[in-house]
């Protein structure tokens, strides 16, 4: 009994987190635990089926009705079910929902195919990724053209965590298919794939109104094979600085610029493209802290019917 005591002692002793003299610390993000969900009451214009829809956002609060464009007060969440009105015509597309996990929820994120046609008015055959994200959708949707600047991507932030933990499942559609709504549908050479991105910025606004950054921090994962089991605190590094000459750096992971380039509002109000302009120094202050998940990867447009995310229990280690 003595032996395995002062082993159990000499264990405890030398671990690394009582060398460092303190355990990692984990904090859930605001809502993180996707337990609480607002429903939002849509009711989609009569030339098109009048149907009922129903959009959820991560966030508590009595139902919503009046096809009212939405802005969360409460919570830092957005995510890609959206209220559309186009040429008079109102719709929701619905890509993320509640699901019950044990005696809470989870989020599952879907990518789905959107029809919207009235003849000699419109037809649209959209392909819409489920994804959830800190920020904000600039609501009602009026067109397909641009979707990052319908986003404000990102929200402010100031700490400088090690790790985001999460628990996941996923189901990856396979081959991947491109339907932007007005262009014939077309097959693409690729499989789709469930993706997660964590980037932490410096960011600032020159005088013309123009947001730039640096990029702190990166964590960047994608999953190209289904995960059937829940995956329990699953977590991704973050790595700060340079990260191009990591063994593990991959060409996506680098700074986000161009057709790629996340938006945001800036002092005027106006929605611009926020310019990644290069790597922060090593004390550079963060800002903002950009968070999404997404269950595909390719961009807007782009993904596989079949593909499914589950993401719940959203924390920062410190």
């Amino acid at each position: 009994m003595k032996k395995s005591l002062l082993s159990i002692i000499l264990i405890s002793f030398l671990s690394p987190t009582f060398l460092l003299g303190q355990a990692p610390k984990q904090e859930m993000l605001p809502f993180g635990n996707m337990d609480k969900w607002r429903v939002r009451e849509i009711k989609e214009s009569f030339i098109i089926g009048g149907q009922t829809k129903y959009i959820y956002e991560i966030a508590d609060g009595d139902t919503l009705f009046d096809n009212v464009p939405y802005k969360n007060k409460v919570s830092p969440w957005a995510n890609s079910s959206v209220l559309a009105k186009v040429k008079g015509i109102t719709k929701a597309s619905v890509t993320v929902f509640p699901e019950k996990r044990g005696g809470g929820c989870c989020a599952r994120l879907e990518t789905r195919m959107e029809d919207c046609k009235v003849l000699g008015m419109i037809n649209i055959r959209v392909l819409a990724s489920g994804t959830i994200f800190l920020g904000q959708m600039i609501e009602p949707i009026t067109s397909t053209d641009n979707p990052q600047s319908k986003l404000i991507t990102g929200i402010p932030f100031t700490k400088r965590p090690k790790a985001l933990i999460y628990d996941y499942k996923v189901t990856t559609g396979g081959q991947c298919i491109k339907a932007t709504g007005f262009s014939k549908q077309q097959k693409l050479d690729r499989t789709d794939m469930a993706e997660v991105q964590l980037l932490l910025q410096h960011r600032w606004e020159d005088p013309d109104g123009t947001v730039h950054a640096n990029r702190v921090a990166t964590g960047w994962e994608r999953f190209g094979e289904s995960v059937s089991d829940w995956k329990n605190a699953h977590r991704l590094e973050l790595r700060y600085g340079d990260i191009t000459k990591h063994n593990d750096y991959k060409s996506y992971m680098g700074l986000v610029n161009g057709e790629r380039a996340y938006y945001t509002s800036n002092s005027k109000g106006k929605m611009v493209p926020i310019q990644e302009d290069g790597w922060a120094s090593a004390n550079e202050p963060v800002t903002h802290i950009i968070l999404q998940f997404s269950s595909s990867n390719g961009g807007a447009y782009i993904g596989n019917t079949d593909s499914r995310f589950w993401i719940d229990n959203v924390k920062l280690e410190y």
